[in-house]
C-alpha cells in the first residue's frame, strides 16, 4: 500500500533535547542531570504523599477539560479561565497552535533558541525564518525592522539556551508593532517563574492584545517533568480554537490534581528563586574562572557556556563521572563549542565545577 503523506511531514525532523533518556541513557540515580532545566529543589513537599491518595483515579476517565486546575490557574495567573488551556506538557501546545494558526504561514523565530518551534511549525507548512540574536535586549531595534505584516513570531522569555531575559519594555515594543502589522506573538514564558525578575511578564498585557498567546509550564517551575502539565493564555477566540482541536483527555486526573496541590505552594517558588540565583552566580564566577570556558550571562535556571573543547567531547568526558550536560551543537545558530548547564545545589555544582576544572 502506498501512503500518501505531505513533504512537509514526510521531510519531519525530531528535535534534539536534553534529559538522560536523549542522551541515551536509562534513567539512574547516580547521575546528575544538569542537562534538563527544572526546578533544582524537585517538586513541593506538600504533594509527596498525593499520589498514593489519587490512586483512586487509576480506573477513572480524567476531567477533558481540566476544569478545576483551569480555575486554579485563573486564581495563580490572573487571567479568566476561559483563557487558558491546559496541554500534555507545554510542547503538546506549541504543536496545537501551530497546527491552529500556521498553516503554510510564515514565522520569524530569534535564534539560537527552543527547537520545536521550528519544527511545530514545518510540520504545518510554515515558511520559517531566522533572527540571529544573543540578546534580544541589544538587538531589540533591528528586530523590531525585520518584523514583517501578517506573520507568526515566537519569543522564547527568558531565552532557552542562553537564559536571557527580555525586558517587558521590549516585549511591548514587539507587542505594539505586530499588533499594527497583524502579526501573531507567541511568547514562551515557560522560565519565567525560575527567572531573576518574574515581574517582566507579559500576561498582565494579555488583555491588551489579542495577537498574543503566552506559553507557560509546571514542568519547568514545579519540578514535575514526568507528569507533563503544561498551559496556554491567551484570547478567549484563540482558546476556543485549541480547545475545538485538542485532543480528549490529554492529562490525566492525577496530573491535574497534583498539579492544583502544587499551585498552593507559593512559597516553594520563592525558596527555589533565592536558591537559583545565589548559585546561578557560583556557578557562573567559579566557571568563568576555569581556563578555556565562558559563560554567557543568565538571567534563568541554566546557563550557556563557551568551551575550549567540542561540546560532544566535553559530555563524553563528563559522563564518565555520571554527570550528564546538554551539549548545544544542535541548537540553530550554535556550534559545536556550546554547552548548557542547569542550576542545581551548591554540593552538586561544587561537583560539576570540581569536574570541569580537571584536564
Amino acid at each position: 500500500m502506498r501512503l500518501r503523506v505531505e513533504p512537509h511531514v514526510a521531510n519531519h525532523k525530531t528535535v534534539a533535547h536534553g534529559g538522560v533518556y536523549s542522551a541515551g541513557l536509562e534513567f539512574d540515580p547516580k547521575i546528575l542531570d544538569f542537562s534538563s532545566n527544572v526546578n533544582p529543589l524537585g517538586f513541593p513537599s506538600t504533594i509527596k504523599n498525593d499520589l498514593k491518595k489519587n490512586s483512586n483515579l487509576f480506573s477513572v476517565y480524567p476531567d477533558s477539560d481540566s476544569t478545576r486546575l483551569r480555575t486554579h490557574l485563573e486564581n495563580y495567573t490572573g487571567i479568566p479561565k476561559n483563557q487558558i488551556i491546559i496541554g500534555n506538557g507545554a510542547t503538546e501546545i506549541i504543536y496545537n497552535f501551530s497546527k491552529a494558526f500556521l498553516n503554510k504561514r510564515n514565522v520569524s523565530i530569534p535564534i539560537p533558541t527552543f527547537g520545536e518551534y521550528e519544527s511545530a511549525a514545518r510540520l504545518n507548512g510554515a515558511r520559517v525564518s531566522y533572527f540571529k540574536t544573543m540578546n534580544l535586549n541589544q538587538d531589540i531595534d533591528n528586530f523590531l525592522k525585520i518584523i514583517p505584516k501578517n506573520h507568526c513570531i515566537f519569543v522564547c522569555n527568558p531565552n532557552n539556551p542562553t537564559g536571557i531575559l527580555t525586558s517587558q519594555k521590549n516585549m511591548l515594543k514587539i507587542l505594539d508593532l505586530s499588533h499594527d502589522k497583524s502579526v501573531l506573538v507567541f511568547v514562551d514564558e515557560c522560565f519565567i517563574e525560575l527567572a531573576s525578575n518574574p515581574k517582566e511578564s507579559i500576561a498582565s498585557k494579555l488583555h491588551e492584545f489579542d495577537n498574543l498567546f503566552i506559553l507557560r509550564s509546571m514542568t519547568k517551575s514545579f519540578g514535575l517533568a514526568g507528569l507533563r502539565v503544561g498551559y496556554g493564555l491567551g484570547s478567549k477566540k484563540m482558546i476556543e480554537i485549541l480547545n475545538k482541536i485538542k485532543i480528549p483527555w490529554n492529562v490525566s486526573g492525577i496530573a491535574q490534581n497534583i498539579a492544583i496541590r502544587a499551585l498552593s505552594d507559593r512559597s516553594h517558588l520563592k525558596k527555589t528563586r533565592k536558591l537559583i540565583e545565589k548559585e546561578r552566580n557560583f556557578l557562573d564566577s567559579s566557571i568563568s574562572k576555569i581556563d578555556g570556558f565562558s559563560c554567557y550571562g543568565s538571567d534563568a535556571n541554566f546557563i550557556l557556556i563557551k568551551s575550549k573543547i567540542s561540546s560532544k567531547q566535553l559530555q563524553k568526558k563528563l559522563l564518565k563521572k555520571n554527570i550528564l550536560i546538554r551539549d548545544c551543537s544542535s541548537f540553530r545558530g550554535l556550534d559545536s563549542k556550546f554547552i548548557r548547564v542547569a542550576v542545581r545545589t551548591h554540593d552538586e555544582n561544587q561537583r560539576l565545577v570540581k569536574e570541569f576544572g580537571k584536564p
